[in-house]
């Protein structure tokens, strides 16, 4: 997993993800690419083989964790020994299809009963993701316009909900849930870094984060500023009472006093 980034950080990401022979996108859709060639579902064979990787991309690739423990997330106890072990196989007829059966796997590193996800032979969307937020983040204040650069990237690798397939797993909704907030604060984020050169684009971010969350608060106070600072002061005031309206119906609360400051500033302009 990418976590250290510099100056370079977009070529390291290219190639790292052209020079990895597994590509997995979880992203608005689940699928895995292996040697160049997509991995069709019924190569899965058993769904539990498929849940099995699933969840080791989310909880393994910085941890190694016991397989009762693996057990316990996934299935409630609900799988014996045998039943794991034949799932785990499944995971490596995808991954390794010429891998001899008593061979160790190039992908999963196994330590007694402990499991742990070679991340950095294989190359998820959402490690990357999550990447070149933290890098863009922390570039904010002393590089803006690489900050810029590093958000729309990560936001062009945000393609819809994580694992689609799994929305009603309890499994995959703590990192579901964090990984939409992450989409929203980079939007936000970048949406308040272009405000000043390209209100446009700015209010487009504000929209695409409105989308995932419509009381997102932080998108309408940018969103505001964004059409005021267009000329259009009738949008912007009808921005503020349309996030008045919804955080009222959604959540029983006022906006935040810096969104009503902004709004009073409009207003008296």
């Amino acid at each position: 997993m990418l976590t250290q980034m510099n100056p370079a950080t977009l070529q390291d990401i290219i190639a790292k993800k052209i020079n990895t022979s597994v590509q997995v996108y979880t992203m608005g859709k689940f699928e895995v690419y292996v040697d160049g060639q997509r991995v069709p579902h019924q190569a899965w064979k058993r769904d539990k083989s498929l849940q099995l990787f699933q969840f080791m991309i989310i909880a393994c690739h910085r941890k190694a964790l016991h397989k009762e423990q693996l057990i316990d997330r996934l299935w409630e106890d609900e799988m014996d020994d045998q039943g794991f072990k034949v799932a785990l196989h499944g995971i490596s007829k995808v991954l390794e299809p010429e891998k001899k059966s008593h061979a160790n796997s190039k992908y999963i590193e196994r330590n007694n009963h402990a499991y742990a996800l070679m991340a950095d032979d294989i190359w998820v969307d959402i490690y990357d993701f999550d990447a070149l937020l933290a890098e863009g983040n922390r570039m904010i204040q002393s590089d803006p316009a690489q900050a810029q650069i590093l958000l729309r990237e990560a936001l062009k690798m945000h393609t819809g909900v994580f694992l689609p397939d799994r929305i009603y797993e309890d499994w995959s909704a703590d990192e579901r849930e964090r990984i939409q907030l992450s989409f929203l604060n980079a939007s936000t984020a970048l949406a308040e870094l272009v405000l000043p050169t390209n209100p446009t684009e700015s209010i487009q971010l504000c929209q695409d984060a409105l989308l995932g969350d419509i009381t997102w608060e932080d998108a309408y106070r940018i969103q505001m500023a964004a059409f005021f600072a267009k000329g259009n002061r009738p949008m912007a005031i009808k921005t503020y009472k349309v996030c008045e309206k919804v955080l009222d119906e959604e959540m029983s609360i006022k906006p935040l006093p810096e969104t009503k400051k902004l709004y009073q500033t409009i207003l008296n302009a």
